[in-house]
């Protein structure tokens, strides 16, 4: 089953699950609006169903809101047009189809760079995006450092392509990966030593 075709098939659920951690979460959205002005321009890379995108769209100018999912995109636009919200620009595309400028003032990859084949060129693709001086804003789940039999089970799972692949992401290799993008870190936030890693980095003046 390819990528696609696995977050196709559970979109509808995957939109009427709740929040796992909503504390952990709205923390997250929290610190990110603490950065948002009225004149920004943001991307988001792997934006589901759009939940995120929407809840910042009031505080931007515009949201460009990008997944290779073709069902999460349609149930992305109904909720923009529900909650009539218009300056989200949701569309089926993957971080490959970008054009390499950039053009936005922040980027967000949320539980993104652990599903792509090579997280650090990812994250360099993501950065490239962004203006000098603007912000890359990440959630990464780094299997890498949990014990158990997690590690172990769902890469394997992923191979046999019952589930899409995970990389066993550290978070040290995840901070390396921001530093050899030419990331700052400036933010970091992680509730749990299993939860995923939240950073905000900038880009060089």
């Amino acid at each position: 089953m390819s990528r696609a075709t696995f977050w196709n098939v559970i979109a509808k659920k995957y939109a009427r699950d709740p929040v796992a951690d909503v504390p952990s979460y709205e923390k997250k959205l929290a610190m990110t609006q603490a950065l948002l002005r009225p004149e920004m321009q943001l991307l988001e890379v792997g934006c589901g169903t759009g939940t995120t995108a929407l809840y910042h769209a009031p505080k931007v100018a515009r949201i460009d809101a990008i997944d290779f999912s073709k069902a999460m995109i349609g149930i992305a636009r109904d909720k923009a047009t529900d909650q009539g919200i218009s300056n989200v620009d949701f569309r089926v595309a993957s971080l490959a189809d970008l054009p390499k400028t950039p053009l936005y003032d922040m980027a967000l990859g949320l539980s993104l760079l652990h599903l792509l084949d090579d997280p650090t060129a990812g994250l360099a693709a993501l950065a490239g995006q962004v203006k000098p001086g603007g912000y890359v804003v990440t959630s990464t789940v780094c299997m890498g450092d949990m014990t158990g039999l997690a590690p172990k089970i769902v890469p394997w799972i992923g191979k046999l392509g019952l589930i899409p692949k995970v990389a066993l992401v550290t978070r040290d290799q995840l901070i390396a990966a921001h530093k050899a993008a030419g990331l700052a870190v400036v933010e970091e936030f992680r509730p749990r030593p299993d939860a995923s890693v939240f950073l905000i980095a900038q880009t060089p003046v």
